[in-house]
Parts: structure tokens; C-alpha cells; sequence
């Protein structure tokens, strides 16, 4: 019985990441022809006020590149307190489609493109058999031991890259393969070159009263400016895990180590990912990081929920700064970390409302720090 309550709690999870609300997602389904159709989707406000610095990006999310500090990262908000933004740029729709073969088509997009307003696309996949190709989740990627929370972008330190790319994937059982778009940048050094998609392997299963996620990632960082040029083997690896302790509250967590794959660490650098490597005369090396998240969730009955959680990563800049000098990493972050406690209510299916208070704070290689304090309000209407 425990174990079936867990994997309705990881189901309800996974519906949280891709329908952004803590509750049952629902579509208008129908057919055409023999095809079977689903449109989904939903409206969203998300309002915020920040009672420090303005750190709110498209949708309200909190923007660690916007923090104040002494390096002067943020200086137009210098002595400015309290601000309030609202937007529906987190609005969604999607179709999905299964032909009589089995092939599935999915397509969905939001309007968070363009710094907000704009059709961004999300997904557009099809798959057949276990084979998929397009545009979706990372493999390199598990909700299991995500916290729900209203912020779009939500905790640093979550397991592996929280967007999509670009991939093909064969999925055969609890174990997952792609070769993906990779993604990486490098600190002081030539152009960039993406000469080898990343490769990604991941293991997603539930045992007892335990549900499990674990992944390994390698890619090549190259660098190449016509004359000279060289490269590095990136990796990456996390972990993430959630458990229902009793019928009411779960426990979940994450953890994320990365070395010349810096992107693949979650909030990490200036906001979603550090620099993977620098060069050193005619050499590239690689940076390291990590992170992770934990976080408990609390059913209260009635559509009410409490959720709360905390993340954190850290990258490592020593080489850098040895090699470099130290006024060539004095402002990159090198650690970001967020508190999140929110409470959500759906009073009826496919209307969910939630307040939210957040911390977040970022400390710079050179030792200064900057912190901000925040209220998100959320209200969600599902079709």
C-alpha cells in the first residue's frame, strides 16, 4: 500500500514539473479519425514582491544575476526597496496525439520567449517503441526528488539539467539512453565548438516505499579559434530520491556532482549555469561544482498542502583564480542557495492558488554576498 501511495506521489510530482500545478492534470481529449487527440494546458498569473533588491525574471522567478552586491552586479537597484510585477507569461498549451500504430506527437509551447510575452517552444517530440526524438526533458534530468514549489525556475541544486534540448533516447525499462545538444561555456577562451553531442544514461525505478533516480552524463568541452584549438572530457552524475514517510509527508532530496559539465549543474553561476572550463595559455581546464536539494511535503487534506525546501550549489574556482588571477573570477558566483516554504490549495479540480515566501543569497569568488527576501503568489486554471 505504501509503495502504491509513493508512486502517486512521484506521478503527482512529475504532473507538478510538467503542468506547474499540485494537483491531477487534465486535457480535452477526443478523436480524429483514428487518431486519439488531447489539447491541454493552462492559464497562470504569478505576482511577486520583493522586499530587497527587484530580482523577479519573467514570470516572478527569482534571478540570481540580479542580486545586489559590492562588485556592482546589480547597481541601478542600490538602496531601492520593494517591488511588486505580475505577468501570465508561464500560460501553457500543448497537443498530443497517438496514431493507430502507437506512434505519440507531442507539441507544447509557453510565452516565456523573448524575456516573457513571446511563444517559446518546449516540447515537440515523437515517439515509438521506446524511441524518441526531438525536443524534451533532459535524460540527464529527475523530478523524484524535486519539492514543489511556485517559482518556475525553483531550487538550486536540483537533479541534473531542470530543461530541454534537442535528443534522441531509447528507453528500455527503468533504464534511459540519449545523445543530446550539449551545452557548455568556457571562461576567457576562444569560440566555442559543439564537436560531439552529449551523451547520457539514466536509471529511474521505485522499490518498497522508496522511489529512486540516478544518471552519468559525459560531453567534450572544445574550444577552437581557428589556429589553435583544444578540448576536455566533461562528466556529470547525480542522484535524487523521494520517500512517503506516512500517508500525509514525503521527504526528498537530490545531489549533483559535475567536473568540465557545469551547466548540467542546476542554478549554478550567474543563475542556471557556471562556466564549464577556462583556458590556461593553450590549455582548457575543466571546473568543478556541486549541489543539492531536500525538501518535505505536508498533505493537509482538502486540496491544501505546505511544501518546503532548500537548495544549494557551489562551484570550484581555485584553479581558475590560481592560474587566471584573481581579478579574472572575482565576481562569478561561486555559491547560490534558496529557502522556499509555500502553501498550495486547489478548492476545486484544475484550480490551484498558493502563496509562497522565499531566501535567496549569492556569495561571489571574492567574497562579497548579496541576499533578498520575497513573496510569490500563484493562481492556476487547468484544462
Amino acid at each position: 500500500m505504501q509503495s502504491n501511495k509513493l508512486r502517486m506521489a512521484i506521478r503527482a510530482t512529475a504532473a507538478v514539473a510538467v503542468f506547474g500545478v499540485a494537483g491531477q492534470a487534465s486535457a480535452v481529449s477526443f478523436s480524429a479519425g483514428d487518431y486519439d487527440v488531447s489539447v491541454y494546458g493552462y492559464g497562470r498569473l504569478n505576482a511577486s514582491y520583493d522586499f530587497d533588491a527587484n530580482v523577479a525574471n519573467s514570470t516572478r522567478s527569482a534571478a540570481f544575476d540580479r542580486l545586489e552586491n559590492a562588485a556592482g552586479a546589480n547597481a541601478q537597484n542600490d538602496d531601492i526597496t520593494g517591488h511588486f510585477g505580475a505577468d501570465a507569461f508561464q500560460s501553457r498549451l500543448g497537443f498530443k496525439t497517438t496514431s493507430p500504430e502507437g506512434v505519440n506527437v507531442t507539441v507544447e509551447g509557453d510565452f516565456r520567449g523573448g524575456g516573457g510575452g513571446s511563444l517559446r517552444l518546449r516540447h515537440a517530440f515523437g515517439e515509438y517503441n521506446g524511441v524518441l526524438m526531438g525536443q524534451t526533458w533532459s535524460n540527464f534530468n529527475s523530478f523524484v526528488g524535486n519539492t514543489s514549489t511556485l517559482d518556475f525556475d525553483s531550487l538550486p541544486g536540483l537533479a541534473g539539467l531542470q530543461g530541454r534540448v534537442a535528443q534522441a533516447r531509447y528507453t528500455t525499462g527503468p533504464m534511459s539512453f540519449s545523445l543530446e545538444q550539449p551545452s557548455f561555456s568556457v571562461l576567457n577562451g576562444p569560440d566555442e565548438r559543439n564537436s560531439l553531442p552529449t551523451f547520457t544514461a539514466r536509471m529511474e525505478d521505485s522499490q518498497g516505499g522508496l522511489s529512486y533516480s540516478a544518471a552519468l552524463l559525459a560531453n567534450q568541452v572544445t574550444v577552437d579559434n581557428g589556429a589553435d584549438d583544444d578540448s576536455a572530457v566533461g562528466f556529470a552524475t547525480f542522484v535524487a530520491a523521494k520517500m512517503a514517510l506516512t500517508d500525509m509527508i514525503t521527504i526528498q532530496g537530490t545531489l549533483t556532482y559535475t567536473d568540465g559539465a557545469n551547466d548540467y549543474l542546476y542554478r549554478s553561476g550567474e543563475n542556471f549555469g557556471a562556466a564549464s572550463a577556462y583556458v590556461n595559455g593553450n590549455s582548457i581546464e575543466t571546473i568543478s561544482g556541486y549541489g543539492g536539494s531536500v525538501g518535505a511535503g505536508v498533505n493537509l487534506g482538502g486540496g491544501r498542502s505546505i511544501n518546503i525546501g532548500y537548495g544549494y550549489v557551489e562551484v570550484d574556482w581555485d584553479d581558475a583564480e590560481s592560474d587566471l588571477g584573481a581579478a579574472a573570477v572575482a565576481g562569478q558566483s561561486e555559491s547560490n542557495q534558496a529557502i522556499m516554504a509555500n502553501y498550495q490549495w486547489t478548492p476545486v479540480r484544475n484550480v490551484m492558488m498558493g502563496v509562497e515566501y522565499q531566501f535567496i543569497k549569492r556569495e561571489n569568488v571574492d567574497g562579497t554576498d548579496s541576499d533578498a527576501n520575497r513573496l510569490l503568489f500563484a493562481a492556476q486554471y487547468n484544462f
